[in-house]
Parts: C-alpha cells; structure tokens; sequence
C-alpha cells in the first residue's frame, strides 16, 4: 500500500469494510501481515509525498546557501543558514507555534491568491540591526517589538530574501514573492483558513556562537500548480547556481565594505636594551642609544604583524613614514623569528 491514499482508494476500503469483503476484526487482530497495512490519519492529510518534500527540500537548501553570503556580505560576520526542518501543519497550529511579540513579513505569491510568511525571530531582527548600524552583535538582545526606525533598516534584508526565494524556486517554475507588510503579532495574520495544511520550512541563522529562528510559511492551496510540476521533474543541488551578475555584485558589495575597514599601522623606529639600574638612574638630559642607524630601514607592522619596511619624515609639518618595500624573510632578525608564522 502507498504511503499517501488516493480518494478512490480510501471508497473502495470503506465499500469493502461495510460490505463484509474485509473484516475489521482480522486488521485489529494482526491476521493481515504488518507489510500490508499502514497507518493513517484522517484528521491530517499529507498532501505532499515525500519525493516532492525532498525536491522542496533541496530547493531551500540553496536558499539558505545563497541568503547566507548575502548575509556575510552586508553584516560582516561568521554567518552561516542552514534548514532544519519541512513540516505540514494545520495553519492553526503553526499560529499557536509563532513567539509573542514576533516578526511576521507577509509576501504575495504573485500569480496564485495565496500569500506567505517569513517569520523571522525579533532577536535575529535586532543583531541585524545593531550589525548594519555598526554595533558588534555578540550578545543576544531580549526579545521586544522593533521600531519603526527598525523596521526600515530590516525591510531591505527581507526584501532581498524574497528576491533569494525568488531565484530558487526558478529550477520549479517562475514565481515570484512580493513584501506586502509586516505584523507583530500572529493574531493580525490570517493567511489561509484554520484547517488548511501548511507547510513550513525552517532555518537556523548561525550568528558568531548564536543561533536564530527563521520560518518561511505557504500554505498547500497556493502551491497546487507546483507541486503537480513536482510529480513530473526531479532536481539537483548543482541545477541552481548564483548567476554571474549576482556574484558580481556581491564581490562589488564585498569590496566595498572592506575598503572602509580600519587596520591599525605602526611604525617602529628602533629598540634598546637597559639595565634596571641604569633606568632608575635616568634623567633629564640622558642619551639612550638605539639599535638602528639614521639612514636604517624601520619596521612597519598592520595590524600587529610586521609586513613593510619603510623611513621616517616628515609631511607638512606632521610626522610621516615612507613605505619603501615588502618585508621578506630575511630581513626579520632572531629576536623576531616569531612574526615569520604570522607572515
């Protein structure tokens, strides 16, 4: 027997069950071999098989790859997005399930009358924020409704998302999915009937040593037209791939934000050795001898490791360093052996 039933078969089970062809009491008792009975729930209908779930699946595999550079890109950290889960659910239960207050971006599912939801955690929403506004993001806010400021600060990641979204679901078919407003709370939100199944894949956004809940809701009615192309083509994870003007304009956005990165620049001008006698002894006056002559190369480190070598001057009246060449291997001295590793 098929894992899912089709409504001719459940009326002929039914038909035979009263008619006496097939005694209730030989099912119940174990007479029928275990391999030729499954089990059923009426009350919650699967109305996607498992081969469409796993196509599903794979499809917001690639989602998650592709929003989690995006996310890399913009935000400058460790992040990572993976699925977690595909589940089919009353729509009243994945309601009971949504945190209070939360983060529901309602989006049209152009070409169908359904709408969905992207619920997003209100502490992934503030770590987004402070990470955009330059703040550091490591430890997890207390969850609380954003503000109107907020709101437009995230509403450019979840529009992208959707365009992300977008372009995965293009293996499938075209279809598109358009930011239609945001709510706070799950009551506002009533995107298919109570007993309609919905589907509802999950995420984790791995922020640094964090991680966050995202949920992407649709409910079954909408997708109907697509999960009938479901039964007739297969996909793989190398079908869909970053066009090469997406990835050219991630490198653009990835060259920009590191172009306006600061790196502290040091330049040493020489080093010495005293005894502690002869430090206590010092005064005004005193001459310490240093261990570079004045037309010597001096060391010049980035971010605490030695990689140039310039000479001291001046520019304007202020104090200035002229890069003269790339420090190689030999110039470090024995004291120094350490820096070759970081070199």
């Amino acid at each position: 027997m098929a894992d899912l039933l089709s409504q001719n078969e459940i009326d002929s089970l039914l038909s035979d069950m009263s008619s006496g062809r097939v005694n209730v009491e030989d099912v119940i008792s174990g007479k029928f071999k275990t391999m030729d009975v499954s089990n059923y729930d009426f009350r919650r209908p699967n109305r996607i098989s498992k081969n469409q779930l796993r196509t599903l699946q794979t499809v917001h595999e690639n989602f998650a790859e592709t929003f989690g550079y995006y996310l890399v890109s913009r935000l400058q950290s460790l992040i990572s997005v993976e699925i977690t889960s595909i589940d089919q659910l009353f729509y009243s239960e994945y309601i009971l399930s949504v945190s209070n207050p939360s983060c529901l971006y309602v989006f049209d599912i152009e070409g169908t009358d359904g709408n969905g939801i992207l619920e997003i955690s209100p502490q992934l929403a503030l770590v987004i924020v402070e990470k955009l506004l330059g703040g550091s993001g490591e430890i997890s806010p207390k969850p609380r409704s954003i503000t109107p400021i907020e709101q437009s600060v995230v509403r450019g990641i979840v529009e992208h998302a959707f365009s992300d979204l977008r372009n995965a679901w293009r293996s499938i078919t075209e279809i598109n999915f358009k930011y239609s407003r945001l709510e706070m709370e799950a009551d506002f939100v009533q995107i298919a009937p109570s007993s309609e199944i919905v589907l509802v894949v999950s995420f984790n956004v791995n922020i640094g040593v964090n991680t966050y809940l995202m949920n992407v809701c649709f409910p079954t009615f909408a997708l109907e037209e697509v999960l009938t192309k479901l039964n007739r083509q297969q996909i793989t994870a190398p079908s869909i791939s970053i066009s090469p003007q997406k990835k050219k304009e991630n490198i653009e956005i990835i060259d920009k934000q590191i172009s306006s990165t600061y790196l502290n620049v040091q330049a040493e001008l020489a080093r010495t050795s005293i005894s502690v006698n002869d430090f206590l002894n010092l005064e005004v006056g005193d001459i310490i001898k240093l261990d570079k002559k004045v037309n010597e190369e001096i060391e010049i480190s980035i971010n605490f490791r030695k990689k140039l070598l310039g000479r001291p001057g001046s520019i304007d009246g202020k104090r200035a360093v002229e890069i003269t060449r790339f420090l190689k291997d030999d110039d470090i001295i024995e004291p120094d052996l350490r820096y070759k590793k970081e070199y």
